[in-house]
């Protein structure tokens, strides 16, 4: 009698709150590989890169900022995104070409990054509404005219708060997949109290229209050890409840966890616990003069069976 009792109440349950309590499936494996390419101007090209045909494989041109890029000392321009990557060698022709030699291979771009000329870049809105509207015109151009696929989030310096952060990025997300200009978004936060709590309020308001977290665990001090980037990676994913969070390294060794103090035993570690759900890499540019032996090495750790 008691345990019929429970099935209807269970019933009733489930009829009165269909949808709601459908949590976020618990992202798995994922043979995504990730690499930034072209802030740094030293002819690194989308050829260059080593591309298993085995794994998910995006590139990510650094950066577009919405900074005037003609003068001397460049100044913020309200969401007017303007290209600062290196576009001679990585063009839209470049794109469209490595995007037809490999099937798996996507091109997105990144908005933000830590500085432009020799200041840092800051996230200065005039207003949401103005900002969006400039946002989502200037990029979709940019997105277009380089045959893009998808944008990533990298603002590090902010004039505005966290909720207007979290509301001038979600529409812009929202509006671009909505006009199908983009079909993924990222967002790049790393450990610091003022980035993370205008990323988190963006999570908290849009989480869901963001696929992919490119969290930057090489920003934690060099020397950090395999058991520190685990408990680094689990307080993450904690921060960022439900979203795909990547693994990451700096090419140059210069912070976090490297190749060669143990990344990735960290990394075959999580896959075994079912939690890698990528690697990225900042970047193309450093790695091109140890020949992207790393690369070469996350995309074969990746390629196993995910």
């Amino acid at each position: 009698m008691e345990s019929s009792k429970l099935l209807i109440a269970l019933f009733v349950f489930q009829v009165f709150f269909p949808c709601h309590m459908s949590i976020q499936a618990a992202p798995e494996n994922s043979d995504l590989f990730r690499e930034y390419i072209g802030a740094e101007f030293n002819n690194v090209k989308f050829t260059d890169v080593p591309i298993d045909s085995n794994v998910e494989f995006h590139f990510i041109l650094s950066f577009a900022i919405d900074y005037d890029s003609t003068s001397g000392s460049p100044s913020p321009t309200n969401g007017k995104f303007n290209v600062f990557w290196d576009s001679d060698n990585l063009s839209p022709s470049q794109v469209s070409s490595i995007k037809s030699t490999h099937s798996n291979v996507k091109v997105a771009l990144s908005i933000g990054g830590d500085s432009v000329g020799d200041s840092y870049a800051y996230f200065d809105p005039s207003s949401v509404d103005s900002w969006v509207s400039n946002a989502v015109s200037s990029l979709t151009d940019i997105i277009q005219e380089y045959h893009l696929d998808g944008i990533d989030i990298d603002y590090e310096h902010f004039n505005a708060d966290p909720d207007t952060f979290a509301e001038c990025i979600g529409k812009l997300v929202k509006t671009l997949k909505d006009n199908g200009v983009i079909s993924f978004a990222s967002i790049a936060p790393f450990d610091d109290d003022d980035v993370q709590s205008h990323y988190k309020a963006l999570w908290q308001s849009y989480g869901d229209l963001i696929d992919y977290v490119n969290f930057q665990f090489y920003a934690y001090d060099q020397g950090t050890t395999v058991s520190q980037f685990i408990s680094y990676f689990n307080t993450q994913s904690s921060n960022y409840n439900g979203g795909k969070v990547l693994a990451s390294f700096i090419s140059d060794g210069s912070g976090g966890l490297t190749p060669e103090n143990g990344f990735f035993t960290a990394c075959s570690r999580l896959k075994s616990e079912n939690k890698l759900h990528g690697i990225f890499v900042w970047s193309a540019d450093d790695s091109k003069r140890n020949d992207f032996r790393y690369e070469k090495q996350s995309q074969a750790l990746l390629a196993i069976s995910h």
